[in-house]
């Protein structure tokens, strides 16, 4: 594995504050313990890495991957080379070995500069590489994880045509065979991020369609196996470079050993990846709005009107005053989320708040940056009108807005004994 300066700071990143339990499911934080915003050195020290990292080596190729609606070699080879891509996976398997929080702390820094680059990061790691962590065998694993955390792209294959929010109606099977020593896959999944340049395919299918959403089995599937196929790349409104395409399975054979986890329970595992893959969909949502915010405001200081700088308006100031208390309020629900998940304490709902809110921000933020733009914001191949685009699909993927509320209510409404 590469020895970058980016990877020797990422390796010095410290874990969280603990936060100490005084009963169960408690959350009381001790008075030593620091705001959820703060960062230590080593933390502070390793967002500079990355954000030197996006802004060298990401930010030149941004207007062209956009165009070509395609990720530039160098750019995922750099993620792989700077360890970007095994945050979590440990150094016996070529890992960072960091913590959770590290994650979204990469994820938020890509974001500012790229959002389709970042959600590539950060399906790879809060979904695809943590699966296996939590759940493969050491077979897989040893495997797996080395290739995943230096030069494999994973993709998580789970939504269907029919099977959208309602994901676990899905209809993708698995037929085991007579001597059950493997399975035969058959089915065609949507949507499939990083599809286009995996290695390999987290595939959820049905091994006993009786049993409803309790025959949900995950498979790996190597992608050179015969009878997978992906399919055309989706042209996309925004992330462009991140690839979106379908994937193929006629009579895919897998070997018994190849199951992830236990049979019958890929619902589960899905349910709990997902309850943390949206923590990191919402730091790249905050990501997208603070490199929006950032990049509108040198020229509200540069543009005037009436002899005046537009920024010195008091309607403008109040406007870019709200959205700078919506940015920091994303952040706060955001870093909250990934601490709670990394002190093992509840967040589920915390994650819902944290991905709904951010990426309302993301839009409300980048939808104004337009209009205080004016005509320079509205023209295609500046930076904002990108951030416009990109910004949409966080209220759609790793469940829509509607889900995240949903969720909400049931727990609110849960923690006060209804």
């Amino acid at each position: 594995m590469a020895t970058s300066l980016l990877q020797s700071a990422l390796r010095r990143v410290v874990q969280p504050l603990a936060r100490p339990l005084v009963a169960r499911g408690a959350r009381c934080l001790s008075a030593a313990s620091s705001p959820v915003t703060v960062l230590s050195e080593e933390e502070i020290m390793f967002k500079d890495s990355v954000a030197k990292f996006a802004e060298d080596v990401v930010k030149p190729k941004v207007a062209a991957m956009d165009e070509a609606a395609q990720m530039d070699p160098a750019v995922l080879q750099g993620l792989f080379d700077n360890g970007l891509m095994g945050i979590e996976i440990g150094e016996e398997h070529s890992g960072t070995g960091a913590s959770f929080m590290t994650a979204c702390l990469i994820i938020e820094e890509l974001a500012k500069v790229d959002p389709g680059v970042s959600v590539t990061c950060d399906v790879q790691n809060t979904i695809i590489n943590n699966l296996f962590r939590f759940y493969a065998s050491d077979e897989l694993k040893a495997e797996w994880c080395p290739r995943l955390a230096t030069d494999t792209l994973g993709s998580f294959c789970l939504s269907e045509a029919g099977s959208g929010s309602d994901a676990f109606a899905l209809t993708t099977s698995a037929e085991a065979s007579a001597d059950g020593s493997y399975y035969t896959l058959n089915g065609q999944k949507l949507w499939i991020t990083n599809a286009m340049q995996a290695g390999v395919f987290l595939v959820m299918a049905n091994v006993d369609p009786s049993a409803g959403y309790r025959g949900i089995t995950c498979f790996v599937v190597d992608r050179d196996t015969p009878g997978l196929s992906v399919g055309l790349k989706e042209d996309k409104m925004g992330i462009r470079c991140s690839s979106t395409c379908p994937v193929l399975l006629e009579d895919v054979k897998v070997p018994a050993s190849a199951i992830l986890g236990e049979v019958g329970k890929g619902y589960k595992y899905a349910i709990e990846i997902l309850n943390e893959g949206r923590i990191g969909i919402g730091a790249q949502m905050l990501g997208l709005a603070e490199g929006c915010f950032d990049a509108t405001m040198p020229y509200l200081n540069e543009r005037k009107q009436f002899g005046t700088k537009i920024a010195d308006f008091q309607g403008m100031q109040h406007q870019y005053a709200t959205i700078a208390t919506e940015i920091e309020c994303a952040r706060l629900l955001v870093y909250n989320a990934a601490r709670l998940k990394e002190a093992g304490l509840p967040f589920v709902k915390e994650a819902a708040m944290a991905k709904l809110y951010a990426s309302r921000t993301a839009e409300h933020t980048a939808s104004l940056c337009i209009e205080w733009m004016g005509g320079v914001g509205y023209m295609k191949g500046g930076q904002v009108e990108k951030f416009y685009r990109d910004a949409k699909v966080g209220a759609i993927y790793e469940g829509t807005s509607n889900v995240q509320l949903t969720t909400i209510a049931k727990l609110t409404m849960h923690e006060r004994g209804f």
